[in-house]
């Protein structure tokens, strides 16, 4: 099977000149050459006349799902791909046909251990979406089971071993990708291949989707500006995800959102909030926020779904990206710069004042201009260059920020396109650096130590005995014995000055 698969890859490539994308950067020419002979009829079928970029992505559609979504976290690679393969890759929609409803009901049945009819009073076997991995049927739990309105998520039926499949051909793909093409080894494709597949098998166990779920509710809940659907934990299963169904209209839907009377300006400001929201104060973010995901209430207010894609950031990786974003927002480069250093992003021996002005040509054409005349994508490519240079590191949990950068943009531009992104966002950083980096700060991080120092003072002597009684403690002893060493000769110096002042103060009498 899995040869015939690698056949069906290596026609649909060569229908759609992919190995000539490889080998045209082969130096001598000889195999473009060869390759260009042996498929001859190419020209005649039209697909070699379509650039690059459009012959790369029909390639990914036609090979299916799979490599649908691979071309989809590809195109958020702008630090890898040259910009019209990115730009075009960002166009793969992610529409798949669904499986048979028999299917469905059989998973369910299986799950459950019994007839669907028995689990919900209601369920619709047309579904409502269909993805590449899972899709989606409305049902109605039993009154007994609270009576609520739910979305059904199931897994489709037997794509595990699929994606094991297509995941072992791209790494060979990968592999060979290195080898034959010069440029393919700064392009880095095992480790893209890599990421694809952690992202991948995150989204195929619903209970991790659920459990992101369920977290993000809990940052938002109460939020006037984000609603999160609840998760109902006890029909769960890694192939099953049942939520509470949400209402609203799609994000992208412009005209009838301006009929329900819908502040435009206003939601557009609440999405940048909402983001930086989650990225600074929870360390936690909606990473796959494309406008199919989104719903907005007549009153206004975001629905998030899909919450197979998450992002992650440490409390040092929220310092520095706010760091970072106040000295942008202040166009302040060279604390870029240092910033960049500092966290070890770049080489310590970086010259601060050469990167200082790369960032500048790069950020200052930018500063108070409209939404609509920024091209984050064009900031972040000319940004991921100057990287390259100065031979900066591309940190792995800033990728799905970047992609989340680049849907907002793309959300900004349908709701508002006047919007001032930089004045929108620096209030929020400046007061979130304040209660971080302030007397507030200092507070909350006392108050979120004092637990755990609470308990670790009674036995901080046992530890340091312990730590003495072993080995390990031998560098401790020594640095214990120089100061007893230097207390005891503290010590004779003081008792000779003692002395020194009893001699004189007897002479004193005697005189």
């Amino acid at each position: 099977m899995s040869f015939l698969r690698f056949l069906k890859i290596a026609r649909i490539g060569s229908r759609y000149g992919l190995d000539q994308m490889i080998l045209e950067h082969e130096p001598s020419g000889r195999l473009m050459r060869v390759a260009a002979a042996l498929q001859f009829w190419r020209v005649f079928g039209g697909q070699l006349r379509e650039p690059r970029a459009v012959r790369l992505r029909l390639a990914l559609e036609a090979l299916g799902p799979i490599f649908v979504k691979f071309g989809q976290v590809l195109s958020t690679r702008r630090d890898l791909l040259p910009q019209d393969l990115a730009d075009e890759l960002a166009k793969l929609q992610d529409q798949v046909p669904p499986f048979p409803s028999e299917q469905a009901m059989a998973e369910l049945e299986r799950v459950y251990g019994k007839p669907v009819d028995q689990v919900f009073a209601s369920f619709s076997r047309e579904p409502v979406a269909s993805a590449s991995v899972a899709q989606v049927h409305f049902a109605t739990l039993r009154e007994e089971d609270g009576g609520h309105e739910v979305a059904v998520k199931i897994l489709r039926p037997g794509i595990v071993p699929i994606i094991t499949k297509d995941i072992g051909l791209l790494q060979v793909a990968a592999a060979l990708l290195e080898k034959l093409w010069p440029d393919g080894r700064r392009l880095k494709p095992r480790e893209v291949v890599a990421e694809f597949e952690k992202y991948l098998h995150d989204e195929l166990d619903l209970m991790r989707e659920a459990a992101n779920c369920s977290l993000l509710r809990r940052n938002f809940h109460d939020s006037p500006l984000l609603k999160v659907p609840e998760v109902y934990w006890d029909f769960c299963d890694h192939s099953v995800m049942v939520m509470e169904r949400m209402h609203g209209t799609p994000v992208g839907q412009i005209d009838a959102l301006r009929e329900q009377g819908v502040d435009l300006k206003a939601l557009s400001r609440n999405g940048v909030e909402i983001f930086f929201t989650q990225v600074f104060r929870d360390g936690f973010f909606h990473a796959d926020m494309h406008p199919g995901n989104i719903f907005v209430t007549p009153a206004g207010q975001y629905v998030a779904l899909d919450f197979g894609i998450v992002g992650t950031l440490t409390d040092i990786d929220k310092n520095y990206l706010a760091h970072n974003f106040l000295a942008f927002f202040n166009r302040d480069y060279k604390r870029v710069a240092e910033t960049h250093v500092e966290s070890g992003w770049a080489p310590a021996d970086t010259r601060i004042d050469e990167f200082e002005a790369s960032i500048r040509a790069v950020c200052e054409p930018f500063f108070d201009r409209p939404l609509k005349e920024i091209s984050f994508g064009r900031v972040l490519l000319r940004l991921f260059q100057t990287s390259r240079r100065f031979n900066v590191e591309i940190q792995p949990q800033l990728v799905l920020l970047q992609k989340t950068l680049l849907n907002i943009e793309g959300l900004g531009r349908q709701l508002d396109p006047d919007l001032d992104l930089w004045k929108t966002a620096k209030p929020f950083l400046e007061r979130w650096m304040s209660e971080q980096l302030g007397w507030r700060g200092l507070i909350g991080n006392l108050k979120r130590e004092a637990p755990q120092w609470a308990s670790m003072l009674p036995a901080l002597p046992r530890l340091v005995n312990q730590a003495l009684a072993r080995d390990d403690g031998a560098a401790l002893r020594a640095q214990l014995a120089v100061m007893q060493a230097e207390q005891a000769r503290q010590s004779r110096l003081l008792g000779v000055i003692a002395l020194a002042l009893l001699l004189l103060a007897g002479a004193l009498l005697l005189l």
